[in-house]
């Protein structure tokens, strides 16, 4: 068996101590509530997919590059090119601030749920002192870069919750975000060991008001005790309905017996006594 079960803590509705939540499971709430409670409630997680490495050494490439000019508290050239007035920003947590598994954290008194994500960057307007979030992406595509697209969707509730970090821990944060977008040429003559990179900055203006009640959905869905229904469109439930279905039937076939209805299993995951036996 796949290593599916996490081995780490999972949602005791009876422990008094703080939940901690990553930016990212923010983000699975919101795609599949019944996803989101296999993971952190019963341990079962979705399966994961490769590391991007290409896309992490960008992100590396990228911190250090800003780092420099963070140093001296100087703009980097990319914010003379589109005219933003700031510079990254310089704070003795920055690193912690950057690190996967600590990140920007705050507790959330209302559901008792600590939250956490890691952010690529943060500048500081020069003339009003607010904080900009920053975030990196690479992609390789053919003509411009924007934010249109369905999955990018995921990358502005990503900077929002960003945003939502920030000002739960004081800092005066504008609705404005910025994606550093690094695209991969393919218009060259030649790899010649290396990839070129056409970098675009593109301003984002960010609602994180949306966080708090989320997180409220969020606990009250954990504390429920039963396994919410799958949404419209979810392609894990998809996946995990036809996998129940195909064994249901080869067991019944196994056995000589006539195939499992197909009404002894539901995409809710409601399962009948026999069926039950196969999990």
């Amino acid at each position: 068996m796949g290593d599916f079960r996490r081995f780490k803590r999972t949602f005791d509705p009876n422990s008094k101590d703080s939940f901690r939540v990553s930016r990212s499971k923010i983000d699975l709430f919101t795609e599949c509530p019944r996803c989101f409670y296999l993971d952190l409630r019963l341990g079962i997680k979705r399966p994961d997919f490769p590391s991007f490495t290409l896309n992490s050494a960008v992100d590396h490439l990228l911190k250090k590059e800003f780092d420099i000019y963070r140093a001296d508290s100087t703009a980097h050239p990319l914010m003379k090119t589109y005219g933003i007035d700031a510079v990254p920003y310089t704070h003795p947590d920055m690193e912690k601030w950057r690190h996967n598994f600590t990140g920007v954290e705050h507790f959330h008194k209302k559901t008792g749920l600590t939250v956490f994500g890691a952010v690529d960057d943060i500048w500081k307007d020069n003339k009003t002192g607010q904080l900009y979030v920053v975030d990196y992406k690479s992609t390789s595509i053919n003509g411009d870069v924007t934010l249109d697209g369905e999955w990018k969707v995921a990358y502005k509730r990503q900077v929002e919750i960003y945003q939502w970090l920030l000002r739960s821990n004081g800092f005066d944060v504008s609705d404005t975000a910025y994606f550093v977008y690094a695209n991969g040429r393919k218009d060259v003559k030649a790899f010649d060991g290396k990839l070129e990179f056409s970098i675009c900055v593109l301003p984002y203006h960010g609602d994180s008001r949306w966080v708090g009640k989320t997180l409220e959905e969020m606990i009250k869905t954990l504390r429920s005790g039963a396994i919410p229904k799958a949404p419209a469109v979810c392609k894990y439930c998809d996946y995990r309905l036809a996998a129940a279905k195909a064994s249901m039937a080869e067991k019944a076939n196994d056995s000589k017996k006539e195939p499992v209805k197909k009404s002894r299993i539901s995409r809710d995951g409601e399962i009948s006594k026999d069926a039950k036996t196969l999990f």
